[in-house]
């Protein structure tokens, strides 16, 4: 998961909150290192200050959507400060799937970390197995091509026979 603030005590702190989790938590201290990350890295949630200097959590969040392998990563927005409700509203028109104000209530946050987190697990074994079933598919599709041209391999064999014979039998008699 990806831990985006400009204060490295809120990191600091919310890594430890979240660590009994057992994820990877990857630091950044603005949204330009965020971005810079999200370029290498996928992860299975976002938690995104809105306010910060230079580019702001909004900012951050409009351009993560604009990339076609993070436009559906799941964010949360977390800040002391905007918490007005056309923040909140602009939080979840950019696709945010939350948006909590300090002071939070730590289980809340870990819960619901959790549960985007294994929604996240889910959804990766999905895309593998469909990864396996499209394979068999195809494996599947290559053996019935295999199995057509043998059939019209053998039927033609069998024409051939057949015709030999009824040239035979024309010939003895």
């Amino acid at each position: 998961m990806l831990l985006v603030d400009d204060h490295i005590e809120n990191l600091v702190a919310l890594e430890a909150l979240l660590t009994e989790l057992g994820q990877n938590i990857v630091r950044a201290e603005s949204g330009l290192d965020a971005l810079r990350l999200l370029l290498h890295q996928e992860f299975a949630l976002i938690i995104l200050d809105v306010d910060m200097p230079i580019m702001n959590g909004f900012e951050t969040a409009a351009l993560i959507r604009e990339r076609e392998k993070s436009r559906h990563t799941p964010i949360i927005f977390l800040t002391a400060i905007n918490k007005a409700e056309q923040h909140i509203f602009k939080g979840y028109s950019l696709g945010a799937v939350d948006y909590l104000t300090k002071p939070f209530v730590p289980e809340v946050l870990r819960a619901k970390v959790a549960a985007f987190v294994e929604l996240y697990k889910k959804t990766e074994q999905v895309k593998g197995q469909a990864h396996l079933l499209q394979e068999m598919v195809s494996e599947l599709a290559s053996s019935n091509d295999e199995i057509r041209k043998l059939n019209v391999e053998l039927q033609s064999e069998r024409d051939f026979v057949s015709t030999v014979l009824d040239t035979a039998d024309s010939i003895i008699v």
